[in-house]
């Protein structure tokens, strides 16, 4: 006879879920250096650009800098596509009552990543949320887009392939 395992409690699997991203994004300096975090509900990400003096490209207008703007999109990319990978890998050891696994996986890398500006970002937090239309065995494609105060009025939007881990 097997013992039926009890399942984890909620706190539990949010705090575990919670770290895990918090490894993942720890592992990208340049989120770092931008000041990004990302909003997690389940296994959907929002990438949050939160505003600074710094992030300023024309202080005439004061507008966001472009290519602050394509760093942060690119960066929510990535992190969308490797959490995707992290996510059931993690959510699959959980099941089995393994321990959440420590090491991540690789970091997609980037093909080409095409950015459309839409209107101009000003100075305030930024939002980004990436989905990912293909991910195959060798490489992913990727959509983001960005919006400050109003998610229906973008500031930017991406297209972006990216060559899968274990492919480099």
């Amino acid at each position: 006879m097997t013992a039926r395992r009890r399942p984890e409690p909620v706190q539990v699997v949010k705090l575990r879920r919670d770290q895990a991203l918090a490894r993942l994004v720890s592992s990208v300096p340049y989120i770092g250096f931008l000041g990004m975090t990302f909003d997690r509900r389940g296994d959907e990400l929002t990438a949050i650009l939160p505003w600074r003096d710094g992030l300023t490209g024309n202080p005439a207008l004061p507008a966001l800098h472009g290519g602050v703007t394509a760093g942060f999109m690119e960066s929510a990319a990535i992190v969308e596509l490797t959490w995707s990978l992290h996510w059931a890998a993690m959510e699959a050891a959980a099941a089995a009552g393994d321990p959440v696994p420590e090491d991540l996986p690789p970091l997609p890398r980037t093909i080409n990543f095409t950015m459309d500006y839409l209107r101009t970002g000003l100075p305030r937090d930024a939002y980004a949320r990436a989905r990912i239309a293909r991910s195959g065995r060798r490489y992913a494609s990727v959509h983001v887009e960005a919006w400050q105060d109003n998610r229906a009025r973008p500031i930017a939007q991406a297209s972006g392939h990216f060559l899968m881990p274990g492919r480099v």
